[in-house]
This record gives C-alpha cells, structure tokens and sequence, in this order.
C-alpha cells in the first residue's frame, strides 16, 4: 500500500443559494445535491482516481448513510477493511452553502468520526506498516491525530498533517514532526493570530510557525495559488486560471494529488505545481469528490492549461 489516510467521512448536503438566508427568513434554493465528502474520504478520493494504492481508517455510523460511504470508498478502489461501524451514532455530515460567487460555507457534525480512537489505529497497525505515507486531518479526535503521528514516527512512515478545521490550540511539538504541514490561508491566520490578507502577511505568518521547528509549510491559497516554505527558502506556485463553479473540496484535492504526486516522483515543486492544476479542475463542477477527475481527465485538463 501507498498511502493510508486516517481520517474523516462525511455525508455532504449541498444547497447551491443565490442568497443566504437572514435570521428569521426562509428563502426558496434553485438546487440541492446529496454527495460523499469529509475531508480525509475527499483526500483518500482523489489520491485513488489518480491511480495512487489507498487504505483508510475511519468510523461510519449505524444509518443509512454508512452503507453508501463504504460502497463510494470501494468504488474507488480504496482499501476499507478499516473503515468501521460506531453502533447508536449517526454517519458524519456537512451542510454546505454554495452561493453565486462559487463560494462555500460549511457546517460539519462529526458524529461516528469523533469516536475513532487510538485502538483503531492499533487494530490496523500491520497494514498501516506497509504504507510509504499517512495522511491526517482535523475532523477526528487530537488524541487520535497524536497518537498516528507517533506511530508514523516509529515505523519511519512519511506524515502529512491538513490542520483542518483548525484548532488553536493544536500541539505545535506534534504539527514539527509531520514532513509536511498543509493549511490553507484562513487555518493559517487562526493556527497564528497573524493576518494574511496579503501575501507579504502569508508569509510572515509562515515565518512564525517555521521559527517553532516545522520542516515543510505548504500553504494553499486559492486563486492566489500555493506557497511552499521551508527553512529561508520559499516557493511560490502560480493559480491556474479557470471559471469557478464551486470551491468545495478543492483543498482536499490539492492534497490527494499531492501526496500521488509526491509518493511516485518525490518532487515536492511538481508535486505542487501538478496539485493546484488538480484543484483548479475540480472547481470547474460541481460537488467534492464527485468533481474529481480522473488521472486520463486530469491529464487532459492540464495539457491545455
């Protein structure tokens, strides 16, 4: 296996809105979608249609929503022999608000996601082994995102830790023995209570997490496209210019191609370069996983960008 992601699933609820209601009023939304999301299903997604060996360990809960998460997952060709049960929980969910700008507000209930544990990652420990990189999000328990790393460490596995959603208090002495640290500009400013309305500001406040010890800072940042920092060294990915239709899940397919694109060639500037291409596609329709394309519609797409 090449990569496992220790993470979330989610059922996401979709409102496309032109306008967002006021406290108090109930306005009438041109479309609705039903599609499986979650932020470590949406990375495990994407590594997968691009071709890259995933296994994933995670929760559904005991509703109807469990059984279409897991047949998503294997459609895939995800490895899901540790995705499992929470019994009397409900499956994760996220609302998500998409308005006439192409741009996403997101509520997430985490429900079975809140209960994957340490002991789960000891019940899959042998194969976790055999993986060359783990990924890791917020939208499971910290003890849990802690307790990987550590395991990473010990078995020299590489780590890739997506801060999100970002917490404050997320243990910096964890965050400086990932390989590589992956927030977007908004977990950015909340991780460091610095502005980062500019990118002068962005890299200030990536100055200050490096000066705590993080080895790689990749920094997503949308339509401004990508920084990576390491060390006094910086470099900066230019956006690739598309017409947005809906900016959902576009961190996490940054992240999936990434990390494909990172375990077969180890070139972190191409691995970049060929991740923001990646998320610039999927802007292009509609949903999150759904929006994906696959490695010979990728190649496609980046041939005439």
């Amino acid at each position: 296996m090449e990569i496992a992601v220790i993470g979330s699933n989610m059922v996401d609820l979709i409102t496309y809105t032109n306008t967002l209601p006021k406290a108090g009023e109930t306005l009438e939304a041109p479309d609705f979608a039903i599609g499986c999301g979650g932020k470590g299903a949406n990375q495990a997604v994407a590594a997968a249609k691009l071709g890259a060996q995933v296994m994933m360990v995670s929760k559904v809960g005991d509703d109807l929503f469990a059984a279409n998460t897991l047949a998503n997952l294997q459609q895939q060709g995800i490895d899901t022999r540790y995705v499992t049960t929470m019994p009397g929980t409900s499956s994760g969910v996220a609302p998500i608000f998409v308005d006439d700008q192409s741009q996403n507000r997101i509520l997430i209930v985490k429900g079975a996601n809140d209960y994957l544990k340490p002991t789960d990652i000891d019940t899959a420990a042998e194969a976790l082994k055999s993986c060359q990189l783990l990924i890791l999000q917020l939208e499971i328990p910290l003890e849990t995102v802690y307790y990987a790393i550590d395991f990473a460490r010990r078995q020299g596995i590489k780590v890739i830790l997506n801060p999100a959603p970002a917490v404050a208090n997320l243990d910096i002495h964890y965050a400086c023995q990932c390989d590589y640290f992956m927030p977007n500009e908004t977990e950015l400013e909340i991780l460091t209570g610095l502005p980062v309305k500019t990118d002068e500001q962005v890299e200030a406040a990536g100055q200050s997490l490096l000066k705590r010890g993080l080895k790689n800072l990749i920094i997503t940042l949308g339509s401004r496209g990508a920084l990576w920092m390491h060390g006094t060294e910086t470099y900066r990915v230019a956006p690739t210019p598309v017409n947005a239709v809906d900016t959902s899940g576009a961190g996490d397919a940054f992240i999936g191609c990434f990390a494909h694109s990172l375990i077969k060639t180890g070139d972190v500037a191409q691995a970049m370069q060929l991740a923001s291409a990646y998320a610039a596609c999927s802007v292009t329709r509609r949903g999150t996983q759904r929006s994906y394309p696959d490695a010979e519609t990728f190649q496609r797409f980046h041939n005439v960008n």
